[in-house]
């Protein structure tokens, strides 16, 4: 899609209205986060259940511990709490062993969110090499005859997922100057873009290889409806994990694929901003498989939204992308989804989505839709 198409014309505008619902937004979160330590200590949540955080069910996999932890530092970071920091140091020490965690694709996740700001505040090298170390960690997935990395799933698998993750790798390349690790995560986001992302900016959750050849098989999902529908919040990975890779490169390709998502991300949204769970779900059916929303999905793209913006070299894409996320972030902002009137409600935002096809944290809070909720609204109030 061209610079030329008719995006919306108007300047983006950080009003006060906004500052302050989303301050309040960013206090609630707080609030229910502080709430969670002491009702749970040392405990870190997937999904609600019912509301409630502390789940009996399936992991499905242990991948979300740096957002909790996350976002105490981005707490620490809006106010210098110094008991922010008490906790967010607290619990990112109980993560610090998983730098060398050969079992999962989500690294990047766990660790650019925690030590990541804990090292640019103190400079402190230990900190430093437990990210190098989870970085080279991560690249050891780097299957050779495919040029991917794997998912945690098989080695014959990719996930869309990982490109939130293969910036870590990108860091510990620019931090160390290992051209090695640099050409593991550029094959990887070179052949994510040509296999999972198609020509519309759609994307796949999962492309399957053929370990002893390397051929690219077919295109798969576990958690969209089909392997050829657009599970949203797989979009929302890609978007915005092509935007980080293009911030950590400079490389132009990275950009583009990127803003490809994005285009086909505004172009799908119902009237409302607020995606379902795949873009390509039959709203004719009972929830969950139609019409459910994901929270979480918009949370995602809304931060990423925010940073393509400041990135796209095209003034017309800038204005729309902006635009979006802050429409976005304003409706989750709201009562449908903000979770400030529901007593005994534990998360921050509801109508989030794990695992539809295992009826995992359907229709609840989930820790990654907190985290990039929180996120998205420390950069748009930033913004004033």
């Amino acid at each position: 899609m061209s610079c030329t198409r008719q995006f919306e014309e108007r300047e983006p505008a950080m009003t006060d209205q906004r500052i302050d619902d989303y301050s309040a937004a960013l206090d609630f979160a707080e609030q229910q986060v502080a709430a969670a330590i002491e009702r749970h200590p040392d405990y870190f949540p997937i999904y609600t259940t019912d509301g409630k955080w502390f789940h009996q069910g399936e992991l499905w996999t242990d991948w979300t511990g740096g957002f909790f932890s996350g976002m105490m530092w981005k707490f620490h970071e809006r106010s210098g709490d110094p008991l922010w920091r008490e906790r967010a140091e607290h619990y990112s020490r109980l993560l610090e062993h998983r730098q060398v965690d050969r079992n999962v694709h989500d690294l990047g996740f766990i660790f650019l969110n925690t030590y990541l700001p804990w090292f640019r505040l103190t400079g402190d090298e230990q900190l430093h090499q437990v990210l190098l170390t989870a970085g080279r960690t991560l690249a050891k997935r780097f299957i050779e005859k495919g040029q991917y990395l794997c998912s945690f799933i098989g080695l014959d698998s990719l996930f869309i997922d990982i490109m939130m993750n293969v910036p870590l790798i990108f860091y510990a390349a620019n931090e160390t100057g290992d051209e090695e690790l640099r050409r593991v995560a550029t094959a990887h986001c070179r052949t994510t873009r040509d296999r999972l992302v198609r020509p519309d900016g759609s994307t796949a959750h999962e492309g399957i290889f053929d370990l002893q050849t390397g051929r690219f098989v077919r295109q798969s999902t576990h958690q969209g409806l089909r392997a050829d529908s657009a599970w949203a919040r797989g979009l929302a990975w890609s978007m915005y994990g092509y935007s980080k890779c293009y911030g950590l490169t400079g490389m132009d390709e990275f950009l583009e694929v990127s803003q490809r998502n994005a285009d086909y991300w505004l172009s799908r949204l119902p009237e409302d901003k607020i995606p379902y769970w795949d873009f390509d779900a039959d709203l004719s059916q009972p929830l969950p498989w139609g019409p459910q929303k994901d929270s979480s999905a918009a949370a995602i793209a809304a931060s990423g939204l925010l940073d393509l913006a400041r990135q796209t070299k095209c003034r017309e894409r800038s204005i729309a992308y902006h635009n979006t996320a802050l429409v976005m972030l304003d409706i989750l902002c709201g009562p449908q989804y903000l979770a400030v009137r529901d007593s005994g409600w534990e998360g921050i935002l509801k109508h989030g989505v794990y695992h539809t096809k295992k009826n995992l944290g359907v229709d609840e809070s989930v820790m990654w839709g907190e985290f990039f909720f929180v996120e998205a609204l420390g950069k748009a109030v930033e913004e004033r």
